[in-house]
């Protein structure tokens, strides 16, 4: 396993991390907590050291999973969490639909509290905006929340997770320009550049580090898919159109 300091960072995460989405949910065929505890410490045998979850995720549970997989090894592992969902007020919003956003001080301070209390620490490595927009990237009060729950050291540092239909490169341009984030964290594989391409290119000179997630484009580029593949209806890529996968099978012909 290869390794690499954040620009502007005191953290060393491994080049390949650990997405908990995937075993928090059964959005992608894993329903058993078992696997996602083995996945997790075999992938620390590994030696991957940066795991990446969300308080959303299950609404905790990618967060109380990581705590039982590696709880005794909290020294050795980079913790990378997300906020800006409020699933505490709306149970009843559940499935495949995006919760209502708060990024209010005192719901990221609420949310905080709650994200190390699962997680079984007292601090977390990179604290991620969840999917912000333009409004909440330009609202300076988040911004002294997260530089508070810093000197606090309750947070190591802040970042910002964007999602294609959430927020995308504007929102990325402006943290990388007004915000003193550590990572921005986009998609980008071999099918979906863009706009993470314009975004990377920009991370350097502003020092910021970049978090990439979905290399392998929600399965299509492991190779074991076909025309014939079928999605039960929980999965989440049942909720892509039948074309997302007749185009990239298409693509990945020879």
């Amino acid at each position: 396993m290869r390794y690499r300091t954040l620009p502007n960072t005191d953290l060393s995460v491994s080049t390949v991390g650990f997405g908990l989405w995937t075993v928090a949910m059964p959005w992608w065929g894993i329903d058993d907590d078992a696997v996602g505890l083995h996945l997790m410490r075999r992938a620390y045998d590994l030696g991957i050291t940066f795991f990446d979850t969300a308080d959303t995720y299950g609404e905790g549970k990618g967060e109380t999973l990581l705590a039982d997989a590696l709880g005794d090894r909290r020294d050795k592992i980079v913790i990378g969490t997300k906020f800006g969902y409020d699933f505490y007020n709306t149970p009843d919003q559940k499935g495949q639909r995006e919760r209502p956003q708060d990024f209010r001080p005192e719901f990221i301070r609420f949310a905080c509290e709650q994200s190390l209390q699962r997680l079984g620490t007292d601090y977390i490595d990179i604290y991620q905006m969840h999917n912000p927009r333009l409004p909440a990237v330009m609202d300076d009060d988040i911004f002294a929340t997260l530089e508070d729950l810093k000197a606090e050291g309750k947070i190591r540092h802040y970042a910002a997770a964007l999602g294609p239909a959430n927020g995308w490169e504007a929102e990325g341009l402006a943290l990388m320009r007004s915000r003193k984030i550590a990572a921005l964290q986009v998609i980008y594989n071999m099918f979906e550049q863009e706009p993470g391409r314009v975004l990377i290119e920009a991370s350097e000179p502003a020092g910021v580090g970049v978090l990439v997630r979905v290399p392998h484009s929600s399965g299509l580029l492991e190779g074991k898919y076909t025309l014939e593949t079928k999605f039960e209806k929980g999965d989440h890529r049942a909720h892509r159109p039948r074309e997302w996968l007749i185009e990239g099978l298409q693509k990945l012909e020879p």
